[in-house]
């Protein structure tokens, strides 16, 4: 039998800070129903565990002139060791790639890049993408409005 790894007060608590990551220990505490020593010592043991990855702020795209957000799709040349390790260092050193993700079907990677405007994904695309050896073949879908975005992970297995 597996041992479940998250109580009631878990969850609620990482249920909370997904919603709000900057609210003081004794709000938490009250909102899960913990007195503020316990809730804080749950909390460092999440973060001790690697359940809570960190705190950040969220920024406006648009507010911060990054306007455009392509979904990229990467298929490499030759699935070697090095080609893979290669490219996702590449991915891991470009800032306008927001996220990315190796998956099945006919692309490798999804990679989801941010830029300004139109003319700042053609100057992303020719200046890094396609400079890089081992990138075959690329397809770029540009989302047209965004409906969902950074919104809290379901737990709701975990209980």
């Amino acid at each position: 039998m597996v041992e479940k790894r998250f109580d009631a007060f878990d969850l609620k608590i990482l249920a909370v800070l997904q919603e709000d990551g900057r609210i003081p220990n004794t709000e938490l505490a009250e909102r899960v129903g913990l007195s503020p020593t316990p809730c804080l010592r749950r909390v460092r043991a999440l973060e001790a565990a690697g359940v809570i990855a960190g705190y950040r702020a969220t920024l406006a795209r648009k507010a911060v002139d990054l306007g455009l957000t392509v979904f990229v799709e990467v298929k490499v040349d030759g699935h070697r060791d090095v080609n893979a390790e290669a490219i996702q260092a590449a991915f891991h050193a470009l800032p306008e790639v927001v996220a990315c993700h190796l998956v099945s079907g006919e692309y490798d990677f999804l990679c989801q890049v941010v830029v300004p405007d139109l003319a700042g994904y053609e100057a992303f695309l020719l200046g890094h993408l396609l400079k890089l050896p081992m990138v075959k073949d690329i397809r770029s879908n540009f989302a047209i409005r965004e409906i969902k975005q950074d919104e809290p992970l379901p737990l709701a297995h975990l209980g």
